[in-house]
């Protein structure tokens, strides 16, 4: 082991080793397709495919709910009545909100 920190000490002393570690140093920290870069990039990527996998969920979820209110009108009512706060003539509604 020392030997080999020996040989890379004495061919980075000279001035094509400086030039070769500076290279390696910009291309690696600084350059637009960096290291630094290309690890964010994985990151980024493994995270939009999470995002990926519950937005396909959600999607399957909601074609289902689509599936029911098309074919049951009492869940139609229901879901209007719920999320629209749709009512029926002499009918009144009343919100209950709960404070956090």
């Amino acid at each position: 082991m020392g030997k080999l920190w020996s040989l890379l000490w004495s061919k980075l002393k000279t001035k094509y080793g400086v030039v070769i570690a500076l290279f390696v140093f910009w291309v690696g920290f600084f350059d637009e397709h960096s290291l630094l870069q290309h690890f964010q990039n994985i990151n980024k990527l493994e995270q939009l495919a999470k995002q990926e996998v519950v937005l396909r969920n959600k999607i399957v979820s909601d074609k289902r709910k689509i599936q029911e209110l098309r074919t049951n009108l009492t869940n139609l009512e229901k879901f209007a009545r719920e999320e629209f706060l749709m009512k029926k003539e002499n009918e009144d509604v009343y919100l209950i909100v709960e404070e956090d």
